[in-house]
């Protein structure tokens, strides 16, 4: 058991496809574009509450366009603001809103260098362009390429998105199993979906169906 522990306790690296869309299928499509297409649009700037899943595409991005032989870097707020000046096909920039003043200019600068052909940016914050309490400048250029809102799925599409997956193993999730997984675990779907996979795993070793009690001695060896 112990080594299926550390199988669940250790989400999926992001990627694209492991991200659920939900009412975020358009926002999805110009990620792909963005990473693919040399004629596409060479700023994206999405935003959201904490938990809706912007650093999982931001490094999903990056990962993707790295896939494709083409150089990337994911920084946040917090790392030397000289990364910002990098010289990568597709820079990735998370928590503008915590930018320094130094940071902001360098930001200000590369999204000038990406309008005059120099790569491309993908922003995320934790509100609208015109919402961020940064340089004048630099919330309206923000705001110059594609804005979208990233809306965090309900637990019920993430409840609906558990049963299917459980069905593609497979197996029917039994009643409860995703409510006490939405309460006690992790609420990206990546970690929830490995949860799953991991408790599938356990539950054939054992003979044993996939059930709260089971979930729950699961989660518990986690904890401790």
């Amino acid at each position: 058991m112990k080594q299926l522990i550390l199988d669940i306790a250790a989400p999926p690296p992001p990627s694209l496809d492991n991200f659920l869309p939900g009412r975020n299928a358009e926002l999805l499509h110009a990620l792909r574009t963005l990473v693919q297409a040399s004629d596409a649009e060479c700023q994206l700037y999405v935003w959201g509450a904490s938990g809706s899943g912007k650093t999982h595409l931001l490094r999903a991005a990056v990962a993707a366009a790295l896939s494709q032989g083409l150089s990337a870097a994911y920084l946040t707020a917090a790392d030397d603001a000289d990364g910002l000046s990098a010289e990568v096909d597709l820079l990735a920039l998370d928590d503008v809103e915590q930018l320094d003043a130094s940071a902001q200019i360098g930001l200000f600068n590369r999204i000038n260098a990406a309008r005059a052909g120099q790569g491309r940016v993908l922003i995320a914050g934790n509100a609208a362009p015109a919402q961020q309490d940064l340089r004048l400048d630099l919330t309206t250029r923000l705001g110059w390429g594609l804005v979208y809102q990233l809306h965090v799925l309900s637990d019920i599409e993430k409840a609906v998105a558990l049963a299917s997956h459980a069905a593609q193993r497979g197996f029917d999730l039994q009643p409860g199993v995703a409510d006490y997984l939405l309460r006690h675990w992790r609420r990206d779907l990546p970690s929830l979906m490995a949860a799953l996979d991991t408790l599938d795993h356990y539950s054939l070793e054992t003979q044993r169906p996939v059930t709260v009690p089971l979930l729950r001695e699961v989660l518990r060896e986690v904890g401790e």
